[in-house]
């Protein structure tokens, strides 16, 4: 007996730093961990919370229209010499070359500014008006816009081009292509000769975090995984607030009994659903830590095989990887831009294998922003992303910085995927040429021209959706303002102690009321 009270003592010290080390931190981040869970629910099901908005004034500074930031705009499609249609996150808005006057043309979009924010916008040779936005493809029949009823229903848009009067359609995985939007031909683009049939490490575990590796159901199973974490914050700050009002009602002369049977009750099921979830929220908590820097940087450049019988396991080997195309006239080419970089396809039945250009401009891995030609210039293109603008002529592969006019130089080192010059959108009228950086907005990219003033007309009529907010709480940038460029740690030392509180509950649950609830059943038989 005498040698065992060592080891018992011994044991029980070990439980209270183990509860110290549940309780405190608990209480700590119980409301952040809530504020994931529900950000999550909704950045997994877009389109049930696309109808949703939130008003810009209710957010912290830095959320707010100044100087047409935020991608507001993306780019402006020109109709008449003095007609334009500047489009983005604000929608579609009727303008003239000088951008001094705007007409709102979002009549027609179902409601919710995320179902009005577009991606490309192309007038056709035949005098269409056409949108393509995070929802599908709409048509303006001159009062409102009218949905193209496609082969996927709700699919992406993430450019539009024409080629010999036939309508491309790129989404994020196809090539849809249509001369009367009646018919539509869906293309998966062929591969290139050294396809690997791998996948990054970080598509993987980006969709491991959402569910989304194992589909629809895949997802649903994450969002109860929200719920429960959801749960088990709240059971543990009430565990901590019970003693605390049986004490004060056992004061003042109430009745306490109601409490008294409560205070076990849920603690018996914060335990349950700890233990059950426990693993899960494990993966879920290590896949998101290695989602945002630092940690990303580490994964950055990885590919893995596909995980089979998931949603990665796709033939396709252009799955939700493309971004940008263009097509080559004169030499009857086809010009993607994709999350690998850019590739060429040379015959127009997209049956030969893909070609990858060398050399290539930076393109930041949040994608391509900007795939222009330059009229004045044989063979270039104006090529902008988050990694800045750059002409690039993709003939003799020369590349030059269209902001300092200097000649790139890649340096071919690992570093932040963002530059100095995050550029969200390009503007050219037939008075004007502007671009648009996602943080510090509209200027000129040449002359020293005046710079279009928002309209507080436009910005009253732009909220920001719900999506987008929980996007914001989920990934810490909502917290920007409050801790500097600190906040860059937020989610790893959110992970770090999301993993401290499971594995330690855990533990405390297995040691503690496990073995006692296993000692109790041993005298009972």
């Amino acid at each position: 007996m005498n040698q065992n009270k060592p080891v018992l003592s011994a044991k029980v010290k070990w439980l209270k730093r183990l509860r110290k080390l549940h309780k405190w931190p608990g209480i700590l981040v119980a409301v952040f961990l809530i504020l994931f869970s529900v950000s999550g629910i909704v950045l997994n099901h877009r389109n049930w919370f696309s109808a949703v908005d939130v008003s810009r004034n209710l957010l912290p500074p830095g959320y707010q229209f100044d100087n047409w930031n935020l991608a507001a705009v993306k780019g402006a499609e020109e109709l008449t010499p003095n007609d334009y249609v500047v489009y983005g996150n604000i929608g579609a808005w009727l303008t003239n070359d000088s951008l001094n006057q705007f007409i709102d043309l979002n009549q027609g979009f179902p409601k919710g500014v995320d179902n009005r924010k577009i991606e490309a916008m192309l007038y056709t040779t035949n005098g269409e008006l056409l949108a393509g936005t995070l929802f599908g493809l709409y048509r303006y029949d001159g009062n409102n816009w009218i949905k193209i009823n496609l082969p996927e229903p709700n699919i992406r848009i993430t450019d539009l081009a024409e080629a010999d009067n036939e309508v491309l359609i790129l989404t994020r995985s196809h090539l849809i292509t249509t001369t009367n939007f009646s018919e539509f031909k869906t293309i998966t683009l062929p591969a290139t000769k050294n396809y690997d049939n791998k996948v990054t490490l970080f598509r993987t575990l980006w969709t491991l975090h959402s569910g989304e590796l194992f589909g629809h159901w895949g997802k649903i199973i994450v969002d109860f995984l929200g719920l429960g974490l959801i749960f088990l914050s709240i059971t543990g700050v009430l565990h901590w607030l019970f003693p605390k009002w049986i004490k004060r009602r056992k004061s003042k002369g109430n009745t306490i009994d109601k409490h008294k049977k409560a205070m076990p009750f849920n603690l018996k099921w914060h335990n349950k659903v700890g233990y059950i979830l426990a693993g899960f929220l494990v993966i879920t908590a290590v896949t998101g830590i290695f989602l945002r820097p630092p940690l990303l940087i580490a994964i950055a450049n990885s590919k893995v095989g596909k995980v089979p019988f998931s949603v990665l396991d796709n033939a396709n080997a252009w799955n939700d990887k493309l971004r940008r195309i263009i097509y080559i006239d004169e030499q009857q080419k086809y010009l993607v831009s994709t999350s690998d970089g850019f590739v060429v396809f040379d015959d127009k039945q997209f049956e030969k294998p893909a070609q990858v250009v060398q050399p290539q401009p930076p393109v930041s891995v949040m994608g391509c922003t900007v795939l222009e030609w330059i009229p004045d210039k044989n063979n270039t293109l104006l090529v902008g992303s988050f990694s800045g603008l750059f002409e690039w002529n993709f003939e003799t592969g020369t590349i030059t910085n269209a902001i300092s006019q200097h000649p790139h130089q890649d340096l071919k080192r690992r570093g932040s995927p963002i530059s100095a010059n995050m550029v969200s959108g390009y503007i050219k009228t037939s008075s004007a040429e502007f671009i648009i950086d996602y943080n510090n907005g509209m200027s000129s990219l040449k002359d020293r021209q005046l710079l279009p003033i928002m309209p507080m007309g436009i910005k009253d009529a732009t909220p920001m959706s719900l999506w987008n907010v929980g996007l914001e709480v989920h990934t810490g940038r909502i917290y920007e303002h409050l801790l500097g460029p600190f906040y860059i740690l937020f989610i790893p030392l959110m992970g770090i102690m999301l993993l401290m509180l499971l594995i330690s509950g855990f533990f405390i649950w297995w040691f503690a009321y496990r073995n006692k609830k296993k000692h109790l059943n041993n005298n009972i038989l």
